[in-house]
């Protein structure tokens, strides 16, 4: 059994309209959001064994954010550039690329990336019908497979859906 935590950045900055997309950084809200969702992880007693991140700065800072509240050591957040926009296809071939660990019978994966992507692949592998992931959003999941490189799309089942403003802090 796997489990995929699936979380979209936090609230990027636009107030420099000449910065290119990928290097858009968190706003004021975005910086207080991600800890607060880690905190929320970290309540649900959720430990990642693997950090995958697109390496958009405004991605791989909720990744870092997130990853200092789990006390997940920073130096082994990995990034993947085809999260970087990618659509629900292209997140299912990440996914199913992940290596597995000979060592967990359930290994917990976090990937942190880009809407509309992320919503349409949590639609697909889930089954379920999320209008949209917002920012800081999570989508947790079980996948039933042994091995990453079976996962398909309406295969998993969903534990939780969270985002900042669910519930108050």
């Amino acid at each position: 059994m796997k489990k995929l935590i699936i979380i979209r950045h936090a609230k990027s900055s636009w107030d420099n309209p000449d910065l290119d997309d990928f290097d858009r950084p968190l706003n004021k809200r975005g910086i207080k959001d991600a800890p607060r969702m880690g905190k929320r992880l970290k309540e649900k007693r959720v430990t990642p064994d693997i950090m995958l991140s697109s390496p958009a700065k405004r991605a791989f800072a909720t990744c870092q954010a997130i990853a200092t509240v789990l006390q997940f050591d920073q130096s082994k957040i990995k990034t993947d550039k085809r999260l970087y926009h990618a659509n629900e296809d292209q997140i299912l071939h990440v996914v199913r690329s992940l290596k597995d660990s000979p060592r967990d019978s359930e290994e917990v994966v976090m990937i942190f990336g880009h809407n509309p992507g992320l919503t349409a692949f949590a639609n697909a592998l889930l089954n379920e019908t999320i209008d949209n992931i917002p920012t800081c959003g999570i989508v947790a999941a079980t996948l039933p497979v042994e091995r990453w490189q079976d996962v398909t799309f309406s295969c998993g089942e969903m534990l939780f859906f969270d985002f900042p403003k669910s519930k108050p802090d």
